[in-house]
């Protein structure tokens, strides 16, 4: 069950569903290089300072677009494996959402996949600022 304000997206959902059911810290940091591995190509002239997040020790950068469907696209790199893991999480649970329904999401939901307590304190930092520039992104859509 999710305190977020509202409840999260179903894709969202079974994301963190998936990392919360992982048995070990181990497993959870596999699934997120795996889910870096499958994150598509970051188009190298998209590496802009208006495009990278800010406050990650690990160069993030992310894009957003609206489809015809006025739902938000999102794409994203970093040159961390990990700190990519968690853009694509991000990327998969968000993408295809209007951006209302972005800007209402609250990031608590990242306790209930087991990895806030995995993460170093400053890779909990980034995901938040990750969260919050896609948030930002897709309201200025």
């Amino acid at each position: 069950m999710s305190s977020t304000a509202t409840p999260l997206p179903p894709t969202l959902d079974r994301m963190v569903q998936r990392f919360k059911k992982a048995s070990s810290n181990k497993l959870r940091y596999e699934q997120l290089i795996t889910l870096a591995q499958k994150l598509d190509e970051f188009p190298p002239e998209a590496k802009i300072p208006q495009n990278k997040v800010p406050g990650c020790v690990s160069q993030v950068y992310v894009i957003a677009q609206l489809d015809d469907a006025g739902e938000v696209r999102f794409e994203g790199d970093s040159d961390s494996q990990l700190t990519k893991g968690l853009v694509a999480f991000l990327i998969r649970g968000l993408n295809g959402l209007p951006p209302t329904q972005i800007a209402q999401l609250a990031p608590d939901f990242i306790e209930e996949t087991g990895l806030q307590g995995s993460l170093t304190p400053s890779r909990a930092n980034g995901f938040f600022n990750i969260f919050k520039t896609m948030q930002k992104k897709a309201t200025e859509l």
